[in-house]
């Protein structure tokens, strides 16, 4: 029997990172061939690219609407290509501001839609339920909350896990990633993880660099690791490390590897986002930050259900770690906070034990549940 045809559109490099490992699987299994909007990764993994995954990689709400013609034109053309080759099924992952209303239009043509990870519908606007009934014909969840509001919902769902528990070990020595990147033992390194997004590295990045700046007057000997998500963001991170002598010197730039940086690091200075999560499954302490444009800001403000922003606050129902937003994200006290937690030994243990009980409960085998869903989906006649 022929392999099944997929379409993937993935919209940052979090979704390239979720749906590499499928479609490795998918592959794998000789089920499936899989073509659309893909990142390295899920290049990697065999994916025909269409589309690079910077084309959609826009974030906020005033740089979406500079953008906005763009990526309806981009949306309505692969919805015109998706309906016209007649794929097995969609998979739209993550991205839902652009994947949901393109699943919505797939699937009135009758071609199965899967959703890869589940809008936040339980942090911020929850009549988005609605939405996804329409638009996907099942849901993969990667949080074990989100079952009952899926199934209370009466909306088709499987939580899979999440990848990241088990892409991660759980042990993994620091000693080794500093030697491999370079970085010398004995002293306390701090990982700075700006974003993936260009407009988000822009306006979080320098504060994150003022922070190095403020930490080595406390220990001198303090060393940064900053991992570059896209090879098109490194000159701008290069510049602003220029006007700052003291950091560029203790600073190590690294493509990508962004995992050798967080395993290498005492600590970590991450904007809010899967980075998040994976500095808690790493069992690192550390301060989440966020700032945007003021009119994202004055649009999004107040419109949360929850008091947490990172990942592994959520998780926790708990503030576990600082969480700086905004003008409360200053260079100052972002340095303070994570000084602070780096100080404090026993609660630093807390931190590795809560987040070593997160990664048991997100571990499932992700790639291979999801793969089964994908297929399930797309072997049956669109709902």
């Amino acid at each position: 029997m022929d392999a099944l045809r997929l379409a993937f559109v993935a919209g940052e490099a979090s979704g390239d990172l979720l749906a590499a490992p499928v479609i490795e699987a998918l592959s794998g299994r000789g089920a499936a061939r899989t073509a659309g909007v893909a990142g390295d990764r899920m290049i990697a993994a065999g994916c025909e690219t269409w589309h690079h995954i910077r084309e959609l990689s826009v974030r906020g709400y005033a740089e979406v609407l500079r953008e906005l013609p763009r990526l309806l034109a981009l949306r309505r053309r692969l919805a015109e290509r998706i309906v016209h080759e007649r794929p097995a099924a969609l998979v739209g992952v993550d991205a839902p501001d652009f994947n949901l209303q393109l699943e919505t239009r797939v699937r009135r043509a009758g071609i199965p839609t899967v959703h890869y990870v589940s809008p936040s519908i339980w942090a911020w606007r929850r009549g988005r339920i609605e939405t996804i009934r329409r638009a996907a014909s099942h849901v993969l969840l990667v949080f074990p909350f989100e079952a009952d509001i899926y199934r209370q919902a009466a909306i088709p769902a499987t939580y899979v896990g999440h990848p990241l528990a088990s892409a991660i070990a759980p042990d993994a020595d620091p000693a080794t990633a500093r030697a491999e990147l370079g970085l010398p033992s004995g002293t306390t390194v701090v990982a700075l993880l700006p974003g993936s997004r260009r407009a988000e590295v822009a306006f979080i990045a320098p504060v994150l660099l003022h922070a190095a700046r403020h930490l080595l007057d406390r220990d001198t000997a303090m060393r940064f690791v900053l991992p570059v998500a896209d090879r098109g963001l490194r000159a701008h991170l290069e510049t602003l490390l220029a006007a700052m002598p003291a950091v560029r010197e203790r600073t190590r730039l690294v493509d990508g590897h962004s995992h050798g940086c967080l395993q290498a690091a005492d600590g970590v200075l991450v904007a809010s986002g899967t980075a998040t999560l994976e500095a808690a499954l790493f069992g690192k302490p550390m301060v989440i930050v966020y700032r945007m444009p003021r009119l994202s800001w004055w649009l999004m403000r107040g419109r949360g259900y929850l008091p947490w922003v990172g990942l592994p606050n959520i998780l926790a129902r708990e503030f576990l770690v600082p969480e700086l937003l905004q003008d409360a994200a200053t260079p100052e006290a972002i340095a303070t906070a994570l000084a602070g937690l780096l100080d404090d030994g026993p609660r630093c243990a807390m931190l590795r034990e809560r987040f070593a009980a997160m990664r048991a409960e997100l571990r499932r085998d992700t790639p291979t549940l999801a793969a089964e869903a994908i297929l399930a989906t797309a072997t049956r006649r669109s709902q």
